[in-house]
């Protein structure tokens, strides 16, 4: 009797296993199928790609590969910025690995591939966190987000006025109500930056029924966030955008688009406002950074096929490269395990 109980609770574990086993394979098949659908959509369907490639031959054989060679070593230091942030963030409720972390920094730029406005950072980190820390993950990269966004449009700002004010027709009225709106709103969301744990008391004002009141507790994480916290995530912040403006100043050096360093700087600070500006799906991404591009490079007599390959370039260095390497991560991960439907004695 002892013996078919032991057996009869051996067949359920195992069938349990084995149906787990089964739901996480299919779940990273869907994944996977996802991502390479994204990257080949976006890469190998890309109008003017055999321009585009033969406008990177011609850079590469004019002895133009060191500027390339500079985009492609401050690649990874752009994610590794990114990793210290959110590592800065979640230690607040967890310890985590810097490699840990890095990993889940990398599934997140996996998953973003094929969702709307990168939501899929937030799906893809929640990964490398216990199951039970999966909300709290969320808000910090939440909080992550709030951080560069206000790097994006306070340095956007500057570099967007410096822009118009020597390449545009703008009146002088509309010119300072610009800086003066945008400065504004800057202060507003610093000021909303460093007292995020506002949030918590607002939110338990709100009207909620019992079911979402229940992950009002999850939000509890920001008042765990003190300034030093808060201002180390912004200095992490500031130095990868620091990073990607110089990424993005050496792939136009590579394709031999001659921009002064001052207005470089300043025709990239707008481009990253406008696209921070325009949400679009993931599929539309590129191309409208391709647009917003052409319109501010063009005020420099750059070639429209240089503009465009200069973008797309940057493209495969800063995303679908760590979009790879996401894949290699999710392979050696329960996707069941990390989210919470699946028991450590499983």
């Amino acid at each position: 009797m002892i013996c078919t109980d032991t057996s009869h609770k051996l067949g359920q574990k195992l069938k349990t296993y084995l149906s787990s086993k089964w739901i996480n394979s299919f779940i990273k098949g869907i994944v996977l199928i996802l991502v390479f659908w994204a990257l080949y959509h976006q890469i190998f369907q890309k109008e003017n790609l055999e321009e585009l490639w033969d406008t990177f031959l011609a850079s590469q054989s004019s002895f133009r590969w060191p500027w390339l060679a500079l985009v492609l070593v401050l690649m990874p230091l752009n994610w590794t910025f990114e990793t210290l942030k959110w590592r800065t963030l979640v230690r607040s409720f967890t310890k985590i690995s810097f490699i840990k972390a890095f990993q889940g920094v990398l599934l997140g730029v996996m998953v973003s591939m094929f969702t709307p406005n990168r939501i899929g950072e937030y799906g893809g980190r929640i990964l490398v966190v216990q199951a039970e820390h999966n909300w709290r993950a969320v808000i910090a990269t939440l909080v992550g987000s709030f951080s560069q966004l206000l790097v994006l449009l306070s340095f956007g700002i500057f570099g967007c006025t410096f822009f118009v004010s020597n390449y545009l027709s703008l009146e002088p009225f509309l010119l300072r109500s610009f800086i003066i709106v945008g400065l504004a709103f800057a202060g507003i969301l610093v000021f909303c930056f460093f007292n995020i744990d506002l949030l918590v008391p607002i939110a338990k004002r709100i009207p909620f029924n019992d079911k979402l009141k229940s992950y009002l507790r999850h939000l509890l994480v920001l008042k765990n966030y003190s300034a030093k916290v808060l201002g180390e995530a912004l200095v992490f912040s500031v130095l990868r955008y620091v990073v990607y403006c110089l990424q993005y100043y050496f792939i136009l050096q590579f394709f031999g688009i001659q921009v002064g360093l001052l207005a470089a700087f300043s025709g990239i600070c707008t481009i990253y406002l406008i696209q921070t500006s325009v949400p679009l799906p993931p599929l539309m991404g590129l191309v409208a950074r391709g647009e917003i591009a052409v319109f501010v490079w063009s005020f420099f007599e750059a070639n429209e096929i240089s503009i465009l390959a200069a973008t797309f370039g940057l493209f495969i260095i800063n995303l679908s490269i760590p979009a790879l390497l996401g894949v290699g991560v999710i392979v050696k991960i329960n996707v069941i395990k990390s989210l919470g439907y699946e028991n450590e004695n499983n």
